[in-house]
């Protein structure tokens, strides 16, 4: 089925001008095409619309793997009288002794924070397997990172980042099919109020045409 995702404006990611109105048509796991809703809607009158609030952009890329996944204990939602909500690192990761298990759990939460950040892979090499798993299996893409990324780790890969340093690929040009549909959506008016508001705006994130975040 084809499906139109449709925002009050697109940002491409690479030196095209933005797009009012613009929209992204997904086939399966591919981009079909990107350009004004209109446009797209007028050749393409079958297909499912989806219209998001705010902003359209690539899915962004989290230079932090490895800290925020592999030394860092994501609490579940029933340990937050004990452990809090916040992860845990140093001294207070040490005490929890983690096996594979908790390891596995804690990474498929933290990646669920990073879905919800409008990221869609990690930069830096993870070493766990069950972290590795988590991660293959949520769609997240695993990135080489030649050097370690400046200031502390965040789950918000535009703490410190400007958006055109966090993403990951541009969206494809109009007309260049087979590219992955892979993108996210954060409710603000533009580039300048994300940069301000950062990427815990995202109300909806897609890797490869499949919506794995919705806020609610």
């Amino acid at each position: 089925m084809l499906t139109i995702h449709a925002a009050d404006l697109l940002i491409t990611g690479d030196r095209r001008p933005a797009v009012p109105g613009g929209a992204v048509l997904v086939d399966g796991r591919r981009c079909a095409g990107v350009g004004p809703y209109e446009a797209l809607a007028a050749v393409h009158p079958t297909a499912r619309v989806r219209r998001w609030p705010g902003l359209l952009t690539p899915g962004l890329l989290n230079p932090y793997g490895p800290e925020l996944l592999e030394r860092a204990y994501h609490p579940d939602p029933r340990e937050a009288d004990d452990l809090g909500t916040e992860p845990i690192v140093g001294e207070g990761l040490t005490a929890l002794a983690l096996d594979d298990a908790r390891w596995g759990a804690s990474a498929r939460r933290g990646v669920r924070r990073m879905l919800a950040h409008g990221t869609v892979a990690v930069a830096g090499r993870l070493s766990r397997p069950a972290v590795v798993d988590a991660v293959r299996r949520a769609g997240l893409t695993q990135e080489e990172r030649f050097e370690r990324p400046v200031g502390p780790p965040s789950l918000d890969p535009l703490a410190g980042r400007s958006l055109a340093e966090a993403v990951l690929l541009p969206l494809p040009p109009d007309g260049v099919d087979g590219w992955d549909a892979t993108f996210a959506v954060f409710d603000v008016p533009d580039e300048a109020a994300l940069a301000g508001r950062g990427a815990g705006t995202c109300v909806a994130t897609v890797v490869a045409g499949r919506l794995v975040h919705r806020r609610r």
